[in-house]
């Protein structure tokens, strides 16, 4: 097979990108270990190999040429792949070390994470977990995370998004709550019950509950004294006690459902759901502590 490149050509281009980076040849030799005339020799070679100015020098200054800002951006570009193409090889024969930042809303950690974290850490021993549990919204960007889970869709094209699951929602009382006020049968019935609010953390503004009703998906606004705000477990809480209505999730109520503890209503219109997104930046190469955690909540969460 024909060679395009050699090793001087190679060293050449990275020379060449090191200098754009750094601003001179002797800027971009202390960089490289090497001499200024070695850099200035590698950047005259690409040159005359291209028939073409990369730089324009004067005796204060160097700019690259428009033609040579356009190369530098296509080499930097082939440099970066061929390094995280050693990066994947190298991953694989190594085992996630360091820390894993996960960001993950309260619900979602307590009923669905945290019980199976610890068999994610037995299978890997060396990595260290930093986990928060929140629900306010992140910026990968300014916040230090690797991973989150949302209860939402995504509308940043930046990140990845990969769906864990769509939860079904229903409507639950307690047997106390129902002594003293009949259940509902009707969506309208729900303007004359008690019914517990949750605040989104990210506007302050009262989730609608959701219904499906002759095929369509129906969004109704309701009412209640009691507003809870960041800790989505409290409406639990509120709901165990007598407090109300209240829309859960299906997968935090199941044992309270099998006990009697909770009653389901407005049965029929039930069948809405929210998902539950696994999202983390976009990247040509995602580390291994990521990458494995990725491919655990996948396996796991299929259903």
């Amino acid at each position: 097979m024909q060679r395009y490149f050699d090793d001087v050509q190679m060293g050449s281009i990275e020379l060449f990108c090191l200098t754009v980076e750094t601003g001179s040849f002797t800027a971009a030799a202390s960089a490289a270990g090497v001499t200024p005339a070695a850099v200035s020799r590698s950047v005259a070679r690409l040159e005359k190999r291209l028939q073409t100015r990369l730089f324009i020098r004067t005796t204060r200054s160097m700019r690259t040429t428009d033609t040579g800002q356009s190369y530098y951006h296509d080499c930097r570009n082939a440099l970066n792949q061929l390094i995280e193409a050693e990066n994947k090889v190298f991953g694989e024969h190594q085992v996630p070390v360091g820390i894993l930042s996960i960001s993950v809303p309260t619900i979602y950690a307590h009923y669905r994470l945290l019980p199976r974290l610890e068999q994610f850490c037995s299978l890997y021993p060396q990595l260290k977990i930093n986990l928060e549990i929140s629900n306010d919204n992140i910026n990968f960007s300014e916040d230090n995370y690797d991973v989150a889970i949302r209860g939402s869709e995504l509308h940043d094209s930046g990140l990845i998004a990969r769906r864990l699951e769509d939860a079904e929602l229903i409507i639950v009382a307690s047997p106390s709550y129902l002594q003293q006020h009949p259940a509902p049968r009707v969506l309208a019935d729900l303007k004359h019950h008690e019914c517990i609010q949750y605040a989104l953390p990210s506007n302050g503004r009262k989730i609608p509950w959701t219904f499906r009703t002759q095929g369509n998906f129906v969004k109704v606004e309701t009412t209640g004294r009691v507003v809870c705000h960041q800790d989505f477990l409290a409406t639990l809480t509120l709901v165990l006690n007598g407090a109300g209505l209240m829309q859960v999730y299906r997968f935090t109520v199941e044992q309270e459902l099998q006990q009697g503890k909770l009653v389901e209503i407005l049965k029929e219109y039930a069948g809405t759901t929210r998902p539950f997104i696994l999202i983390y930046p976009y990247a040509r190469y995602i580390p291994l502590k990521t990458r494995k955690f990725i491919e655990f909540m996948m396996v796991s969460d299929q259903k």
